[in-house]
């Protein structure tokens, strides 16, 4: 449980060294940036994190998303109303904005206000959801700020879709610096979440060459022709709500959900490397730790920006 001390981070949760990595921000950002000034931070956040999915078992899938749709940036720029959360690619798609507020309040109760950011909140929270819902635990470099000046713009254009080709998508994670195999390792992330009825209904009902039928008609019983645009799916069929590798077996056997899931295993480039992942949990585990880590350091703000008191406005 958080305390209102702050307490030095185990060893043991951090299953990644950073020297394995050579990413040019790591000159900036450090797993023990907060040692001194917030050295509970981990402690608490993970704390938070584990009550806030106990209570509400999607929201560690959420706050993955979060992540992801804040890193092609890594500034905290989504957590703010207004702007990139109003993108297509976020309107309707990302929750949690409520719950990184809460746990940026007991961070702050830990450790006093204008210390923690609310990028580095998120950060570690992703984390410590994937660990909660049986995934790696891997280390996070802390020290980012949060923008004034949400990316409206990055928002709209890098983030990939639901509808997005094979090849649109490579170019998309192509153009952040990631290789087919890391994007196809950080695509794994879709073994936990779901989406909503709006986002598959075009792929089981006019899909007929690389969807399992049965599938198809079981999403059918809760996805209509119209209406229900808000009806959810599990995005792995196999196991919902846990971390694993079960989620590249599901793309093998075509019953992945989204169009821009079963492009990664439909007799293209990127198909050896669902096989691999879905033979071995381990290469997939390993792979997806060091490009989260990697995605963690995207272009991080540093230096500039500010510390949020409250993660969903400025100061």
């Amino acid at each position: 449980m958080a305390t209102s001390t702050c307490s030095v981070l185990s060893i043991s949760l951090v299953m990644v060294l950073l020297t394995t990595f050579s990413f040019p921000a790591l000159a900036q950002l450090s797993v023990s940036f907060y040692a001194s000034t917030s050295p509970s931070v981990f402690d608490t956040v993970r704390s938070a994190t584990r009550s806030v999915i106990n209570r509400d078992g999607r929201m560690g899938a959420s706050i993955l998303r979060l992540f992801f749709h804040d890193c092609f940036g890594c500034d905290g720029g989504i957590l703010l109303s207004g702007g990139e959360r109003n993108a297509p690619g976020n309107v309707d798609m990302v929750r949690g904005y409520d719950t990184i507020d809460s746990i940026k309040a007991q961070v702050d109760r830990a450790c006093g206000r204008s210390v923690v950011s609310s990028a580095d909140i998120l950060a570690i929270s992703s984390r410590d959801s994937i660990v909660q819902l049986g995934g790696p635990s891997y280390s996070v470099p802390l020290g980012r700020r949060d923008t004034r000046t949400p990316n409206i713009a990055g928002a709209r254009s890098d983030l990939p879709a639901f509808f997005h080709d094979l090849r649109t998508i490579i170019d998309i994670f192509q153009r952040k610096g990631f290789s087919e195999r890391e994007m196809v390792a950080l695509s794994g992330a879709h073994s936990i979440g779901q989406a909503r009825c709006s986002s598959f209904r075009d792929r089981i009902y006019s899909n007929t060459s690389n969807i399992d039928p049965a599938f198809a008609v079981s999403r059918k019983a809760t996805c209509p022709r119209s209406g229900g645009d808000g009806n959810l799916a599990p995005l792995d069929p196999q196991s919902p709500g846990r971390f694993g590798n079960n989620y590249f077996q599901a793309l093998m056997n075509r019953r992945g959900l989204l169009n821009s899931d079963q492009v990664l295993f439909n007799g293209g480039s990127t198909d050896s490397i669902v096989r691999t992942y879905a033979n071995a949990a381990s290469a997939f585990s390993t792979d997806f730790m060091n490009a989260m880590v990697k995605m963690g350091n995207l272009s991080p703000l540093t230096g500039k920006g500010e510390i949020r008191t409250t993660c969903q406005r400025v100061n």
